[in-house]
Formats: structure tokens, C-alpha cells, sequence
């Protein structure tokens, strides 16, 4: 690819752009939450079947990859989620593959009365696009197209197979793309456009997700304490949790690509329900929990760890010595990934094509980071030996009130991204 065919590529995401906008603003005023991807993952299809891509579209089922490294616990059903992936097919077979994925899903939205402008009805103000889910991470999925549109209207393609992906539950399980990998698809290497700033992602921690059950002795409110307050008995366990995230944070328990980092593992209390009535002491009560784990740390002696801790300080309550705690895991059960770890010549060709992109794109040296989150990088990194590069345009307020991704920096990221797949796959002349 020489300077003239990346300034005509460059010039085609420009030309793309205001299309590129559009497409991101009606992709999120889908509310595509847990269990409402489907119009989502609808219109996904339908654009990539527009494009003249094979399109695979598909009801995820729980015991084809419950078995699998990687899967986590789930509660409830999966008859609502549905995986969409378009590929393009190469004619020559002169290049390598790649898998492009991003999630449709979203975290909730929180009260909208706290939004200043509705969650689903996205807006563009000073060059920023307002929305759930517009940075975290739809305007991923739309770089990942459009770098290919750009491609196509210089009339050119990838030498080399592309995936398509827009899974869902990466914001709880992950089990999308894990799905993904029991479906077949596997490639060369992967992007995956996350909105961490135009860095290169380098380390992840991992995510346990678990809930705590307690049940205390209901009785009036006027005999309070004669009975045993569910929701009370819930604050020392939450304490010794805290004590249990304090150690795994110390410096001598870091891993090392975390050791610069301030407090990489985070424990959240994420929600807590219990009682039944103002006047009644409440008889039981759930916290849901997610705590941070280092790469490289065992997910079975973690859980060990946090049931010893919470067993540790029931056995220091009166109370909560005779009704032990009861933890249930669900959701994530990931463990972290490292790209910086793999030697492979593949990862270094591909992390070497995307320095170079990002250079061409921005004049500026490609930074890397270990992010305190979790992504889907890991199901290819860890269980299908594939360098799986995360690197994505700016955003704010990722799950929090007024999301919102930098349109400037949504461009750059597609215009890298047209850049490293002609440099990565090679190119080809587009068919028909």
C-alpha cells in the first residue's frame, strides 16, 4: 500500500463520514439492555446483508458452550440472545484474516429524569454524540463498518477473510463471543474497538461477579430486637470484602503489568435488595458484587478466598455465625488477558500494523494501557491463541448519566482501522 492508495482511503472515511454519524445515531436510540438486543442486532444484520456480506444470525444456546473455557454462570434464559456476524470472503486468499467485533449491548440506563437529554434519543453537541451506549460501544461497531465501506469505495477489499461481529452480553458474561468461537469463526488476529482513548490495551484485569443471600428473623418493628435485621447483617460482610480487595491491591500481590496502577482491582457493591415492609424487620437480603482479579489469577482460588472472608466475618456476628451467608455466582467469570505477554510473531506483526496506522492517522506514537475493566479481548487471546488488539475512539461517562463519544476521535480510530486492515489483510479488488 503505498502514500497515494492511504491518502485515497483516508479521503473515503471523510466522504463516509456524515453517513458514519447517521448510522451511529440511529444504532443507538436502540435501547439494546440486556435482553433487548434484538431490534439492535435487527438492524445490524440488515446493514451488513445491504452490503452484500454473509449473514449469520443466531440464537445463542447455553449448553452448546457451557462446557467451554471461558463460559460464565448465567440466571435465567437465553431465548432472547442473538449473535450477528457478516463476512466478507476473499477471492485471491493472498491475505490474512481478521475478526472485527464489538458488543450491542448496554449497560441500564438509570433514571432518565437524571440525563440531561434522553438516553435513546441521541444528540450532537460540539462535536460530541450524547447517547447510551454511543461510546460504549456502538461507535465502535460503526468504525468497524464503515473502515470497511471505505475500503469498498475505493473499489478495493481485504485480501484476506473478515468477521464481522456484534455480539452481545459482554457487559455481563461475555458468553457472545464465546459463542462466536463455538460457532467456528477464528482468524489471524483481532480488533476490537473499545473506547479507551486511541490507546492500545495492553493488560485486563479479570471479573468475578457474585451475589451474597442472607435471611434474618422477621418480627415487628416495635420488638426490633427480638429478631434479626437481614439488610443490617449485610454491612460487616461488605466491610470484610473491602478488606479482601485492600489485600489483593497490596504492591506485593500486583501483577506486573498492573504495578504503576492506582488500585487496579475494584470491589463494587452493584445493588441490594431485601425487606418487605417499613415497619417489619427485614428477613432477607441480596448484594450483588464484582470484584477485579490480576491476569494469571486463579478464578477458583479467588472464590475460595471470598467465601473464607465472608465465612471469616459471619463467624464474628452473633447473628450471622447461626444463618451463614450463601454465595451464588453469576456473570462474570473472566479471567484477565495480557497482550503484552504474547511473543507470537502474529502478535507482533499485528500490533506493529496498527502502530503504523495510528501513526499515519495522528502523527503520534500509538500509547499503550492496562485498563481496571474487562473485554471480550480475552476469549481470543486466551482459549483460541489469537492476538486480540483493543483500541477505540474517546468517550465519557461510559455507564454513567450523559454518555458520550468524541466524533473526531470516532474518526480517527475508522481511519486507522481502514488502514490496518488494507496493511494487515492486504488488498484485493472489490467484486460486485
Amino acid at each position: 500500500m503505498d502514500e497515494k492508495q492511504q491518502t485515497t482511503i483516508l479521503s473515503a472515511v471523510d466522504e463516509l463520514f456524515d453517513r458514519q454519524v447517521a448510522f451511529l445515531a440511529e444504532l443507538t436510540a436502540y435501547p439494546s439492555t440486556r435482553g433487548n438486543e434484538q431490534g439492535a442486532q435487527d438492524f445490524m444484520a440488515r446493514e451488513l446483508a445491504d452490503r452484500g456480506y454473509e449473514v449469520d444470525r443466531w440464537q445463542i444456546d447455553v449448553d452448546d458452550i457451557r462446557h467451554l473455557p471461558g463460559f460464565s454462570p448465567v440466571i435465567g434464559y437465553y431465548d432472547d440472545a442473538v449473535n450477528v456476524v457478516g463476512t466478507h470472503r476473499t477471492t485471491t486468499g493472498k491475505g490474512r484474516s481478521l475478526i472485527l467485533n464489538g458488543h450491542i449491548d448496554v449497560v441500564p440506563e438509570g433514571p432518565a429524569a437524571m440525563w440531561n437529554t434522553p438516553p435513546y434519543q441521541p444528540v450532537v453537541r460540539d462535536g460530541w454524540m450524547h447517547g447510551r451506549g454511543a461510546g460504549d460501544m456502538k461507535a465502535g461497531l460503526a468504525s468497524n463498518l464503515f473502515a470497511l465501506d471505505a475500503l469498498r469505495a475505493c473499489g478495493l477489499a481485504p485480501a484476506g477473510n473478515v468477521f464481522v461481529q456484534s455480539v452481545v452480553e459482554e457487559e455481563c458474561t461475555g458468553n457472545g463471543a464465546l459463542a462466536c468461537l463455538q460457532r467456528g469463526y477464528r482468524a489471524n488476529a483481532v480488533l476490537i474497538p473499545e473506547p479507551f482513548s486511541e490507546k492500545l490495551v495492553t493488560a485486563q484485569v479479570g471479573v468475578i461477579w457474585f451475589q451474597v443471600h442472607l435471611r434474618g428473623l422477621p418480627t415487628h418493628v416495635a420488638y426490633a430486637g427480638s429478631g434479626a435485621n437481614a439488610i443490617e447483617a449485610a454491612i460487616p460482610l461488605i466491610e470484610a470484602l473491602h478488606g479482601l480487595e485492600e489485600r489483593w491491591n497490596a504492591p506485593g500481590c500486583r501483577h506486573a503489568q498492573f504495578e504503576h496502577v492506582h488500585h487496579p482491582l475494584n470491589l463494587n457493591i452493584g445493588r441490594i435488595v431485601g425487606g418487605d415492609w417499613a415497619s417489619s424487620v427485614p428477613a432477607w437480603c441480596v448484594f450483588d458484587v464484582r470484584i477485579g482479579i490480576f491476569p494469571g489469577q486463579d478464578i477458583a482460588e479467588a472464590r475460595h478466598e471470598i467465601e473464607a472472608t465472608l465465612m471469616k466475618a459471619a463467624g464474628e456476628n452473633d447473628f450471622l455465625r447461626n444463618n451463614l451467608p450463601e454465595v451464588v455466582y453469576h456473570g462474570f467469570h473472566a479471567e484477565g488477558y495480557t497482550l503484552a505477554e504474547d511473543r507470537s510473531v502474529a502478535a507482533q506483526e499485528a500490533i506493529g500494523a496498527l502502530e503504523a496506522a495510528h501513526g499515519i492517522v495522528t502523527g503520534d506514537t500509538l500509547e499503550r494501557a492496562a485498563i481496571t475493566a474487562t473485554t471480550d479481548a480475552r476469549f481470543f487471546g486466551l482459549y483460541a491463541d489469537t492476538p486480540a488488539l483493543v483500541y477505540g475512539p474517546h468517550a465519557e461517562a461510559i455507564h454513567g448519566f450523559n454518555e458520550r463519544v468524541d466524533l473526531e476521535s470516532m474518526r480517527r480510530v475508522t481511519k486507522a482501522t481502514a488502514l490496518f486492515i488494507a496493511d494487515w489483510c492486504g488488498l484485493e479488488p472489490a467484486g460486485n
